[in-house]
């Protein structure tokens, strides 16, 4: 009986010490693991700090921004890719870039010029001077009243600056016009063509809602989606003559 109870003893101990080493193995300790010291609250910016932040805030707003409005109520910036809102895009499908707000302001002209270029007219041809314009400048607005003053904020690009001059019409077939007309649809009025004020200026594209317009950021968001959808978006031709979307373009004119 002795040796029975010394055994079951034996085999007790055995059984405990393997088990031990077994969660050993697996990572789980045999006793409570010490708490994980709690982790440093950050440290409030001290008056020097916030004073500095302040003053470099104030530095890039003086070199960038004009505290003027262009006509259609977009501060003007005094450069570009420098601490800006506005910076040098690409144009997918063309090869060239532009100078624009980015974000959905971006997004809208950048489709514009995308469908002038696939369906009005090639852009970026061998030797050609200028064909793609964006910012200007606000040293270089005469009139912060007229359209072509929204180059200036970012929102308005020019094409072919040298062929199609302000105050003249003519420039495009009736076929072409259709097509531009139908662009600007595309965008439910949020993008206004140039030819159609009063003063012609048939190169000029222009977002025509304030900032905080919400239509902006909405039509942004479709044409974004419709460009990531196979046959859709720029570069798909459509049939600007059909009834349905010459009477959609109208509403915009």
């Amino acid at each position: 009986m002795n040796i029975d109870l010394s055994r079951r003893r034996a085999l007790t101990t055995a059984a405990g010490v393997t088990a031990a080493a077994g969660l050993a193995t697996v990572g789980l300790p045999a006793a409570p693991a010490a708490a994980a010291p709690a982790t440093a609250a950050p440290k409030p910016l001290r008056d020097d700090d916030l004073k500095e932040a302040l003053s470099r805030l104030e530095a890039r707003r003086r070199r960038t921004l004009t505290g003027r409005p262009s006509a259609n109520g977009w501060e003007m910036h005094k450069a570009v890719d420098a601490d800006s809102a506005l910076a040098t895009r690409p144009v997918p499908g063309t090869g060239l870039s532009v100078a624009v707000r980015t974000g959905a302001v971006e997004t809208v002209l950048v489709h514009v010029v995308r469908r002038f270029h696939y369906e009005v007219d090639t852009l970026g041809l061998p030797g050609e001077p200028r064909p793609l314009v964006g910012w200007t400048a606000p040293s270089k607005v005469r009139d912060s009243d007229l359209p072509q003053s929204n180059q200036a904020s970012g929102t308005a690009v020019v094409i072919r600056p040298g062929s199609y001059p302000p105050g003249a019409r003519g420039a495009f077939t009736k076929g072409q016009e259709l097509v531009i007309r139908d662009i600007v649809a595309d965008t439910e009025g949020v993008v206004r063509w140039g030819g159609d004020d009063r003063r012609p200026y048939e190169g000029l594209f222009y977002v025509a809602v304030d900032p905080d317009d919400p239509r902006l950021a909405r039509v942004a968001e479709k044409l974004r989606a419709a460009g990531e959808r196979p046959g859709a978006g720029a570069g798909v031709l459509v049939d600007a003559t059909r009834p349905s979307r010459r009477r959609r373009a109208a509403r915009y004119q």
